[in-house]
């Protein structure tokens, strides 16, 4: 697989510097549109090569669903109307993508496009949602997770007058994809699908990549005119271009400068080499922010976790959807966090420790091979080595709070539902009951834990000492 960087190799780069000059109608608006805007995404696929009984489109990829990652790009678009095009496990897709996309978009509709008859029936049932609509249409795929808005913002502004925009690429092996046809003059005239080329189309070195702007008005007198003119007896969306150019439609290209933009899943393996470019992204955004990512690759961040500058990330980490971490932390080696989780301003969590729905205060701390389950740590306190939160009693889950500045002693283990208060202490070893309410600067030892003393606290910074007393 080709990876990041320019693809203007060969003649792509005398079409598309020359282009614009060439042919005065194919130089793009510094703007998008200020028509309306639709989205149809297309999302209908049975993924048989992944083998799994999973919807390929709900593939897991760094936090989020493959179609939840599309859509999510175009969603910056801020599109009047979007439409999901569905099939294969219509309301598992459906539940999920209204979950995880709730509030994003202004309108979003799920259709059944049937029986799958090609790209050009799951458009055509797309349109059907958009009755009514005038403005561009932008067709994406829920099976292409690293197309980005800044891309789907230029096809847009390269329409302009022009009843479509298509977007081409150069990889370094074009087998498999639609050959872009073009005259003498370099007009894009067609597209000839790989199994339907000659000898000498297949040749050809640019090729179609499946995203397209439409002038809906124009859009839909052609896709009322497709026949399944082919082999497979589908509709082809890429019809539609030699209508157009029929029509003595001028169609404009824009060349996809990162070819991961246009990476497809069609099997597991090829996720695999999408999610490691996903990791890229998303660990170069975090090290743009300031965040010291020690060994970017001996750490995983999913795509929703948010990290304050100055953090220290350290190999073998594992940071979870919906970590949110403050400035000034510090994480791992080998640390997993997970959903909910919450550091804030210089916390750390260190050498093998675990937590969910965790929230450790400023500069609290839990070091070393201790398990934070549905625990709430107050600001300063020290989670000692070994220490467990028994969250769960076999039916339901349970939360821990420990106040601020307590000190958990090693190889404790509280069995929540437990509450210790500020600068209170357990010792080493001790089991503290379901129940228990441990009272602050209070010590607490033992199995089952029991009180022992109030705790002399240390002077605090600066000479001040607190007014604990002896027991």
């Amino acid at each position: 697989m080709p990876g990041p960087g320019p693809v203007l190799t060969g003649r792509g780069w005398i079409r598309t510097i020359l282009a614009p000059f060439l042919f005065p109608e194919l130089r793009p608006e510094a703007q998008m549109s200020s028509r309306p805007l639709a989205v149809i995404c297309l999302a209908a696929g049975l993924g048989k090569r992944t083998k799994v009984s999973m919807p390929k489109v709900l593939l897991p990829l760094c936090g989020r669903t493959l179609a939840e990652h599309a859509l999510r790009a175009a969603a910056e678009l801020e599109p009047a109307r979007t439409v999901v095009v569905l099939h294969n496990q219509m309301e598992k897709v459906q539940a999920e993508l209204a979950k995880s996309l709730f509030g994003r978009f202004s309108e979003i509709a799920y259709v059944d496009q049937g029986e799958p008859k090609g790209t050009g029936h799951a458009v055509q049932v797309g349109m059907q949602a958009l009755d009514g609509f005038v403005g561009d249409v932008v067709v994406i795929y829920g099976d292409m997770p690293l197309m980005t808005a800044a891309t789907l913002r230029q096809l847009v502004a390269l329409r302009s007058e022009a009843a479509c925009s298509a977007l081409t690429a150069f990889p370094e092996d074009p087998h498999g994809f639609g050959r872009i046809l073009r005259d003498g003059t370099g007009r894009f005239v067609g597209i000839r699908e790989q199994k339907d080329c000659s000898p000498d189309e297949a040749s050809i070195d640019e090729v179609n990549c499946g995203f397209y702007c439409f002038d809906s008005e124009k859009l839909r007198p052609a896709l009322a005119r497709l026949q399944p003119n082919n082999a497979q007896g589908e509709y082809y969306l890429t019809d539609v271009i030699a209508d157009f150019v029929a029509a003595g439609e001028v169609l404009p290209t824009l060349v996809a400068e990162d070819l991961d933009e246009v990476l497809g899943v069609n099997s597991l393996a090829d996720l695999a080499v999408v999610q490691a470019l996903m990791q890229e992204r998303i660990l170069l955004r975090h090290l743009d922010n300031g965040v010291l990512i020690v060994d970017p690759g001996a750490t995983w961040i999913d795509d929703d976790v948010e990290i304050g500058r100055d953090t220290k990330i350290l190999p073998g980490t594992v940071l979870a959807k919906g970590c949110r971490i403050g400035s000034g932390c510090e994480v791992g080696p080998f640390a997993h966090l997970r959903a909910g989780t919450v550091l804030e301003d210089g916390a750390a969590v260190g050498n093998f420790v675990e937590a969910k729905k965790a929230h450790l205060g400023s500069g609290a701390k839990a070091k070393h091979l201790t398990y934070l389950g549905d625990a709430e740590v107050g600001a300063n306190a020290n989670i000692g080595c070994g220490t467990i939160t028994a969250n769960y009693d076999g039916v339901n889950k349970h939360r821990t709070k420990i106040g601020a500045r307590a000190f958990i002693g090693s190889g404790t283990v509280l069995c929540a539902p437990v509450e210790v208060g500020e600068d209170a202490m357990t010792a080493a070893g001790a089991v503290v009951k379901p129940g228990t309410v441990i009272d602050p600067q209070q010590l607490w030892l033992g199995v089952p834990a029991r009180y022992l003393r109030q705790r002399e606290l240390p002077p605090r910074k600066g000479g001040a000492r607190d007014g604990g007393q002896k027991a």
